[in-house]
This record gives C-alpha cells, sequence and structure tokens, in this order.
C-alpha cells in the first residue's frame, strides 16, 4: 500500500485525482504501477488500476494475472473491478471506500458477484494498517478540499 501511497502522491502532483495503485505478483515482486492519468491522456480508462494491470500484463507477457494482488489507495469503481476480475488477480486490497462510485461493497460489489467466472479476494480498509487506510482517504480528502475552494 506505500508504494500506491506514492503513486497517488505522484498524481496529485500532476494535479490528477490521486489515487495510486501496484499490481504485485505471489511473491511479493512489483510488475505494475500505475495512478490516475486521466487528464494528462485524455483517457477515461487511465484509472490508476487499468494502468498498473497494463503494466504487469507486458511484463507477465499475458492478460491472466493468476496469483497476482492489486493494491489500490480508493476502492475501484464498476470499470476497474471488472477489469481485476477480467485479468483474474487473485486479491484485491484498497485503503479508502468510495461510497460514490465504489464496486468492491460500497455502492457495488462486482468483486464478490457470484454470476461472474473469477471473484478476486478483497481485503477492505479494515483489514489494511488503520495508518495506511487513513492516510489513503486523507490524500483524496485534502486533494478535493483544495479544488473546492479555487
Amino acid at each position: 500500500m506505500r508504494l500506491a501511497l506514492a503513486e497517488s502522491e505522484r498524481a496529485r502532483e500532476s494535479d490528477e485525482v490521486p489515487v495510486g495503485a501496484v499490481v504485485l505478483d505471489s511473491g511479493g515482486r512489483v510488475l505494475g504501477t500505475g495512478r490516475n492519468e486521466r487528464e494528462a491522456t485524455g483517457d477515461p480508462t487511465a484509472h490508476a488500476e487499468v494502468v498498473a494491470l497494463r503494466e504487469a500484463a507486458r511484463q507477465v507477457g499475458q492478460w491472466r494475472l493468476t496469483g497476482c494482488a492489486l493494491a489500490v489507495t480508493l476502492e475501484p469503481c464498476t470499470m476497474c473491478a471488472g477489469a481485476s476480475v477480467l485479468a483474474r488477480v487473485a486479491r484485491l486490497v484498497y485503503g479508502a471506500r468510495d461510497p460514490k462510485a465504489g464496486a468492491a461493497g460500497s455502492l457495488w460489489d462486482v468483486l464478490r458477484d457470484r454470476r461472474l467466472n473469477h471473484r478476486p479476494e478483497v481485503v477492505p480498509p479494515d483489514l489494511v494498517s488503520p495508518e495506511l487506510a487513513a492516510r489513503c482517504g486523507q490524500v483524496l480528502d485534502e486533494f478535493f478540499s483544495l479544488r473546492r475552494f479555487r
């Protein structure tokens, strides 16, 4: 989660919504990192998770990321949750809940939908280090607080 937080800080420096993500293999080796890049690229799919999953797939040489974990600072949206399912990620860990768009239990629960052929293990903020989970939320709160007062 610390690596994902570092990516979120980079996103904030680029005036992107500060979300960061990291894909790790089963041995803990980093396969891909990502941060929001929608503003920089003009790509609506350039969410941190998608960027990290793409990089990891290139690194592995295939789209199946079986046995991998995705750590992200904010609960994934439906697109990113769906991408995690389709990539066959084994575990998804997230640091802050997203009550407005979260698809890992807050608004929807794409990741645990029994109708899908793959369901990653979900590790919510309650099971993440309290300090790291708090920092994930704090980075987002600070970003949006500053934008409201512009």
